[in-house]
């Protein structure tokens, strides 16, 4: 039976090293005031030593415990069929891996799960969260307030009832849905309808906001409520086609509410663009290119939006752990709005 090898202690490194035990101990930690040749000392013999710092203890020293809970509003089985989550989570992955944190995904499937995560944030297993997929009468705001966890959220809160101000990042979802519309009109189309995403999230509002900008005397008939979802579109586009069988053009919400209105305008006999322009939301990748015909879209950056989040909570999470004093995200504005850009392709 082979032996485990002992585990090397600070002691070791320390000795290896030929420095203090304390200085070790704040060279590990991130603290200040350690002279650069003895900063790489101190490397050189974790390295060679393979040492692992014992996180309980260190959670002792800094408070923190390197982790930060993801929370999304959303049932599992949306989260892993939008391509939309996959791009978010990324961005804030590779931010959160190349500052050492963990990330912790928590889904929220109905109310239970709300008060699980609620618990989860209050128990104090992660330093912070970052919360996205909001819905407007949604318990999780309250809920992490009261956990008392620094927050980001993903996306524009939708509540104004003195609960403070709340730091957000989002997209320009007003201004990139005027840009759609304009562009439509621009190819003189007159007959534009609109699908919405879910009115119970601010994106679609925003952005049903942004084609009234645009459309100010819009038939009422001609905008249709989607869910953000393919089956959402194809049901929308049904309905459109229906009510308003002369329409010539359609902004939806987003680029898997445009891939099923596709299917519907295929299915129907429509021609795009000749008979019905289509414009999406977001620009993935991997639905806008491989629509039929390719989907005209307005590109909000989803990966950068989540790199942003845990980049503003990473650093008010070093700015609390300097002084223990800090409020809100360091200073910065409580939202962050990130421009669109219309990508033109053969749809419309």
């Amino acid at each position: 039976m082979t032996e485990t090898a002992p585990r090397p202690t600070l002691e070791a490194v320390a000795a290896r090293a030929g420095v203090s035990r304390a200085t070790v101990s704040r060279v590990v930690n991130g603290a200040d005031g350690v002279r650069e040749p003895l900063v790489e000392r101190v490397r050189r013999a974790v390295e060679e030593l393979g040492y692992v710092p014992n996180q309980a203890a260190r959670s002792l020293v800094t408070r923190r415990h390197d982790a930060v809970a993801v929370v999304i509003a959303e049932p599992e089985n949306r989260v892993f069929a939008d391509p939309f989550f996959a791009l978010q989570l990324r961005g804030i992955s590779k931010e959160l891996t190349s500052h050492d944190n963990q990330l912790v995904l928590l889904l929220t499937e109905g109310r239970e799960d709300h008060a699980r995560v609620g618990r989860y944030l209050a128990g104090g297993h992660v330093d912070g969260a970052l919360v996205f997929s909001l819905h407007l009468d949604d318990p999780l705001p309250e809920l992490i307030r009261r956990a008392g966890v620094p927050t980001v959220f993903g996306g524009r809160p939708g509540w104004s009832d003195g609960r403070g101000s709340a730091v957000y990042v989002d997209s320009d979802n007003r201004g990139g849905a005027r840009e759609a519309v304009r562009h439509l009109v621009g190819l003189g189309r007159t007959r534009i309808a609109h699908i919405t995403g879910a009115l119970d999230q601010t994106s679609a509002v925003d952005r049903l906001d942004g084609f009234r900008d645009v459309m100010t005397d819009a038939d009422p008939r001609m905008v249709a409520e989607g869910d953000f979802t393919p089956g959402g579109g194809e049901r929308a586009m049904r309905e459109l086609l229906d009510r308003c069988p002369d329409l010539d053009a359609v902004f939806a919400a987003n680029d898997l509410t445009a891939s099923g209105a596709l299917r519907v305008l295929r299915e129907r006999g429509r021609r795009v663009p000749e008979d019905i322009a289509v414009v999406g939301f977001d620009d993935m990748l991997p639905i806008a290119e491989q629509t039929d015909p390719p989907l005209t879209t307005v590109r909000q950056d989803i990966e950068e939006m989540g790199r942003l989040m845990a980049r503003l909570l990473l650093r008010d999470l070093d700015r609390r752990s300097g002084d223990g004093t800090a409020e809100g995200v360091g200073g910065a504005p409580s939202g962050v709005i990130l421009p669109t850009t219309l990508v033109r392709r053969a749809s419309a």
